[in-house]
């Protein structure tokens, strides 16, 4: 076999960014920031909540949204439920979002699958999807899109992604199974004696609030201090929100598309996807990928 260059380069993006949330892990300022929002006249609200929708729209899509959305999430810090309008909401909102460049560091190890959509292209031809480790600012990596085609004479064309980034909406498992669950722990070391009283008390289905609720309860029961039982109920608890699914507009683009770190399991970084494409008996195609996950200490698959 003759293996030939296709001499193509696929170069990071330090312009390619999207929208997140600003955590700040201090209570006491989160609450001075509201404060200092809430105290401003309402004519300047207005004025400043419409500089910064100007100020990145072209880099964003649905940031009004999002905005809003944040504020949903800080409303329970607010002092007052008195109603604001929505430049306030959008200010207060704009406050503790972050704007992240994934690609600001490097871009490398791709992998390449063949594209669900194969329809309108020419006899021979092959329409593709590469899944590559985007690390950014921070040095975390996420998980990025990029679409081709190669034709019947092999060539390589790679689709110029476009400049927006979207990470889709996160939504956690509604319920686990224990026989699942109980496997997964066995796996990664964690079904000891805590894990098994756990269990003992859950139903073969379970919720996050479920599992917590039964988790503090064994761990007041036992009055334990004892590192080795409290680090393991964060690995338990851990586990649990590592599953999670995450929804796209069905329009948008692949190269529009991050899978960025959510789970406390990944919050240094998702590193090096792998995906397969699996058919179905049905003759559906259901595309599955192994990754590892980084917390800063640990690396899990």
């Amino acid at each position: 076999m003759r293996i030939r260059r296709a001499g193509i380069v696929i170069k990071p993006d330090d312009s390619r960014v999207f929208f997140r949330p600003f955590e700040f892990a201090n209570r006491e300022r989160v609450l001075k920031i509201i404060a200092r929002v809430m105290t401003l006249p309402e004519v300047e609200v207005e004025r400043r909540a419409q500089e910064v929708l100007r100020e990145f729209a072209d880099r964003h899509q649905r940031l009004r949204v999002f905005f809003l959305k944040r504020f949903e999430q800080l409303s329970g810090q607010l002092i007052s439920d008195q109603h604001l309008s929505e430049s306030r909401r959008l200010l207060l909102g704009a406050c503790f979002t972050q704007e992240y460049s994934l690609e600001a560091a490097a871009l490398f190890n791709p992998s390449m699958v063949l594209h669900p959509d194969q329809t309108d292209l020419p006899e021979g031809s092959a329409r593709f999807v590469l899944s590559l480790r985007a690390t950014g600012e921070g040095h975390v990596s996420s998980i990025v899109f990029r679409s081709g085609v190669i034709d019947r004479d092999a060539r390589v064309t790679v689709n110029t992604p476009t400049r927006f980034v979207n990470a889709g909406e996160m939504l956690p498992n509604s319920s686990y199974e224990k026989r699942l669950f109980e496997r997964k722990l066995l796996e990664l070391g964690l079904l000891n004696e805590l894990a098994l009283r756990v269990l003992a008390v859950l139903d073969d289905t379970f919720t996050f609030d479920q599992l917590k609720t039964v988790l503090d309860r064994e761990l007041r029961r036992t009055r334990s201090v004892i590192r080795e039982q409290t680090d393991s109920a964060r690995g338990i608890l851990s586990l649990a929100q590592a599953n999670y699914e995450i929804h796209f507009d069905p329009g948008q683009r692949l190269s529009e598309r991050v899978i960025f770190p959510t789970s406390p399991a990944e919050v240094k970084g998702i590193e090096d996807a792998r995906f397969v494409a699996f058919r179905e008996e049905d003759g559906s195609t259901t595309y599955y990928a192994t990754y590892t996950a980084y917390d800063g200490q640990v690396v899990l698959p």
